[in-house]
C-alpha cells in the first residue's frame, strides 16, 4: 500500500477493521472549510444536538425512571465532585447576634460546612412559637454587597417567610459572601486546572447548602419533614444542585437559575454566566435530567419573559421536558411554571408566585397570599461578622479549591504479580470518568490529500518542499493538518504532536536531529496551528462549553493522536512532543490499540513533560483518578518511555521509574 492510499483510510480500517465512512478521499458537504471559530462553534452545535435526544437518559416509563434514578443520582454528584460525599463534621454553628423585627427575630449565624469552610447568614424565625414549622433555605444569587454579603439584597424573602409562619435560613454565596472564595476560575482567571481537579464552586454551593439544611433540621423550632429550597439566579442554580442532592427537599422554587444545553453552549448563552452555574458534564446528559431528579415532588419553574442569560427559547424546553417527567411518573399536578414579564430579576408578581407555591405545597394553605412589604434593613446590621477583624483567621474559603475535591492517592502494586490488575483498574477509571466522550471507532480518521490542499493554509502553515500535506477529520465536523516526510521505507515512524502555537517547521527539525532515520508524520491536533480558534479571556467561551459536553480541548487533541497514531501502516511508531503535547501523546499510546490488542504507539518521547496535570493538558476529572506520573507508568510493560531535558529530571518522575520496574519493565524507562 502506498502513502497516497493510506491517506484514504480510515484509522477505523486499520485499527479496528472497519470500513471508512465515505468514499476514499470523499470530503462530506457539511465538512466544507469554514473559519476555525465557525469549526469549532459548529462542532459544539452537533454534540448539544446530539446529547439533547437522551432525554430522562432514555426513561420512557415510571419503572424505567427509578431503576435508573440511583446511578444518575450518583453520576450527578460526581459531576459536581461530590462523589463521594464529604464528611458530614461538626457545622460549628455560632449566633453571633439576634436583630429584633417585631414579629420576627433575625439571627446572623455561621456554621462550617467542611472545617474551615465558612457559611454565613440569616435566620429569619417568628419570635412567638410554641410549634413546629416548616422551613425554607433560600440560597442567594450574585448581588453584590460587599462586606454585607450578598444575604442582604435578599433579606425581603427571610422577612416574607418568618412573617407566614415559617423558618428562613438565607445564605452568602463563596464568591460574595462575607468570607470570600470564588467563582470565576474558568471564566476570567484562567484556572483550568479546574478541570483536571474535578473541582466547580457549584459543589460547594451545593454542599454548603445541604449543610444548611442539617443546620435547619437542627433547630428545634424547625420541621425536619417540611424542608424548601429557592433562590434566583445563582441562587436559582444552587436550588437545582440541592434540591437534586437532598431527598429531605420537599419543595422547590428555582428562579430564573436554569438553561439547557442548546441555550449555553450553542446559543452562547454561557458567557453571560459565572462558574458555579454549572457542573461538569462528564456523563453527557442532556441538562434537564439533572433538575428532573426532584421530580415527583412539587416544583415550580419560575422564570422572566424579557432575561438575556435565561431566554425563554430553553425555558419552554425545559418545561416541556419536565412535563414529560412528571406526567411519565403520576405527578402532573406537582408541576408547573410561572412566568413574569419583565428582565433578569425579581418583581411583586414574581415573588407572590414563590410564596404562594411553598404556601400551598409546604405549609398546606392554598389562600391568596400577598408580597413583602418590610422595609429594609441596613446590610451591615445583618453581618455576622461585623467588623473586619472579626473575620475567622482559619477560613479556608479562599482556597477551596484547593482542598475541596479530594486529589487522587494512587497506591502503586505490591508487585508484578498484581500490574496488571493494577494498571486495568486504573485505565477503566480513566475510560469512565475522564475520556468517557471519545467517539466509536466507526467514527475515526478519514483523510483527504491532494494537489491544492494546503492552498488555502496561510504561509506559516504551508508544507516545505518534500513534505506531503494531508487533511483528516477525526470526527465530523472537524479537521487538523499532517506533514509527511517518508525515510527509509517508513520502518520507523515519529509522530510529532505539536502544542498550539509551536512552528511545525522548527518541531519537525528538532525531532529530525534526535531521530534522523524517523519518517514524520507532524500534526497540529484540534484547535492549534491553523485551526486555532479566537480566544477572549473573559469569557473563554470554546473551553467552558467543552465542558458541559463532557470533553476539554485536550482530551479532544489526545483523540486526535490517537486516530492519527493508525497511519503506522506496520512500521514502528514513536510519539513526541514538548511538555504538554507529548503527554498527549502519551495519553494517546495508551488508549491506542490495533484490532489484535497491540499498541499502535510502540514509544513515546516527551520533552520537559509537566509533573501534575495541575499545569496542564486538562482533562476533566484526570487528578480524582491520577496525575502524570502515574499516567505515564500505565504505558509499561509494552511501550518505550523516554524522558528528555531539564524537567525529566524531576523527582516527581521516580514514581514512573518505580512503576516501569514493578511492571518489569525497567530497561524501557529512560531520563536524558
Amino acid at each position: 500500500m502506498n502513502r497516497r492510499e493510506m491517506l484514504h483510510l480510515s484509522a477505523a480500517a486499520i485499527a479496528g477493521g472497519l470500513t471508512p465512512p465515505g468514499p476514499p478521499g470523499m470530503l462530506h458537504a457539511a465538512d466544507a472549510k469554514v473559519s476555525p471559530d465557525e469549526m469549532i462553534h459548529k462542532y459544539l452545535a452537533a454534540e448539544v444536538e446530539r446529547i439533547s435526544k437522551n432525554v430522562l437518559d432514555g426513561a420512557e416509563s415510571k419503572d424505567e425512571w427509578e431503576k435508573k434514578r440511583p446511578l444518575l443520582k450518583q453520576q450527578f454528584l460526581d459531576m459536581l465532585g461530590l462523589n463521594p460525599l464529604p464528611e458530614k463534621t461538626d457545622l460549628k454553628a455560632t449566633v453571633t447576634g439576634t436583630l429584633d423585627r417585631g414579629e420576627v427575630a433575625i439571627e446572623n449565624v455561621h456554621y462550617q460546612s467542611r472545617p474551615g469552610l465558612y457559611v454565613t447568614g440569616n435566620l429569619y424565625r417568628p419570635k412567638v412559637n410554641n410549634k413546629k414549622l416548616p422551613a425554607v433555605l433560600y440560597v442567594c444569587g450574585h448581588a453584590g454587597r460587599g462586606r454585607d454579603g450578598n444575604k442582604a439584597a435578599y433579606q425581603d424573602h427571610g422577612l416574607w417567610f418568618a412573617s407566614n409562619g415559617y423558618v428562613c435560613l438565607v445564605v452568602d454565596t463563596l464568591q460574595l459572601g462575607e468570607v470570600a472564595g470564588k467563582h470565576h476560575g474558568t471564566y476570567n482567571l484562567d484556572r483550568f486546572w479546574w478541570h483536571s481537579r474535578g473541582y466547580t464552586p457549584a459543589g460547594v454551593e451545593c454542599w454548603n447548602g445541604i449543610r444548611g439544611i442539617d443546620y435547619l433540621c437542627s433547630r428545634p423550632e424547625v420541621d425536619p419533614e417540611k424542608i424548601g429550597v429557592t433562590g434566583i439566579s445563582g441562587g436559582g442554580a444552587t436550588t437545582v444542585w440541592v434540591a437534586a442532592a437532598d431527598d429531605r427537599v420537599k419543595v422547590a422554587v428555582p428562579v430564573s437559575g436554569m438553561s439547557d444545553l442548546e441555550s449555553y453552549v450553542t446559543n452562547k448563552v454561557i458567557n453571560g454566566h459565572c462558574d458555579c452555574m454549572f457542573a461538569y458534564n462528564t456523563y453527557q446528559w442532556e441538562w434537564t435530567t439533572i433538575l428532573a431528579l426532584f421530580a415527583p415532588k412539587p416544583l415550580l419553574f419560575a422564570n422572566s419573559d424579557d432575561d438575556g442569560i435565561f431566554p425563554m427559547d430553553g425555558n419552554r424546553r425545559i418545561i416541556a421536558r419536565l412535563r414529560q417527567a412528571y406526567e411519565m411518573l403520576g405527578a402532573k399536578d406537582k408541576m408547573d411554571e410561572y412566568v413574569s414579564k419583565g428582565g433578569h430579576a425579581y418583581r411583586p408578581d414574581l415573588r407572590v408566585a414563590v410564596f404562594g407555591w411553598f404556601h400551598k405545597h409546604l405549609k398546606g394553605d392554598a389562600g391568596a397570599v400577598k408580597d413583602a412589604e418590610d422595609p429594609m434593613i441596613p446590610g451591615k446590621n445583618l453581618r455576622v461578622f461585623p467588623e473586619d477583624v472579626d473575620l475567622p483567621k482559619d477560613a479556608i474559603n479562599a482556597t477551596a479549591d484547593e482542598v475541596f475535591v479530594q486529589k487522587a492517592e494512587v497506591k502503586l502494586p505490591a508487585g508484578p504479580k498484581e500490574f496488571p490488575e493494577w494498571k486495568a483498574g486504573l485505565v477503566k477509571q480513566l475510560r469512565e470518568k475522564v475520556f468517557r466522550y471519545l467517539p466509536p471507532a466507526t467514527a475515526m480518521l478519514e483523510g483527504h490529500a491532494g494537489p491544492g490542499a494546503d492552498e488555502a493554509l496561510p504561509d506559516a502553515f504551508r508544507p516545505d518542499r518534500g513534505t506531503e500535506f494531508a487533511e483528516y477529520r477525526p470526527e465530523r465536523g472537524l479537521w487538523f493538518p499532517a506533514y509527511i516526510r517518508s525515510k527509509n521505507g517508513d520502518k520507523q515512524i515519529a509522530l510529532v504532536v505539536l502544542n498550539p502555537a509551536e512552528d511545525h517547521r522548527k518541531e519537525a527539525e528538532f525531532w529530525m536531529k534526535h531521530h534522523p532515520n524517523d519518517s514524520q508524520i507532524v500534526i497540529y491536533p484540534r484547535g492549534s496551528g491553523p485551526n486555532r480558534w479566537p480566544r477572549k479571556n473573559p469569557p473563554n467561551t470554546v473551553e467552558r462549553s467543552l465542558a458541559l459536553i463532557g470533553q476539554t480541548a485536550d482530551s479532544g487533541r489526545v483523540w486526535d493522536v490517537f486516530a492519527a497514531s493508525a497511519m503506522r501502516l506496520g512500521g514502528r511508531l514513536r510519539a513526541v512532543g514538548r511538555g504538554q503535547a507529548g503527554v498527549i501523546g502519551a495519553y494517546a499510546a495508551l488508549f491506542a490499540k490495533a484490532k489484535t490488542g497491540n499498541n499502535l504507539i510502540d514509544e513515546v518521547v516527551i520533552l520537559d513533560p509537566p509533573t501534575s496535570h495541575r499545569d496542564g493538558p486538562h482533562f476533566l476529572n484526570v487528578m480524582r483518578v491520577l496525575d502524570i506520573p502515574e499516567a505515564l507508568g500505565l504505558l509499561a510493560p509494552n511501550v518505550k518511555l523516554t524522558l528528555i531535558g531539564e524537567k525529566a529530571k524531576d523527582k516527581a518522575f521516580d514514581r514512573t521509574a518505580a512503576i516501569y520496574k514493578l511492571a518489569g519493565a525497567e530497561d524501557k524507562f529512560k531520563r536524558e
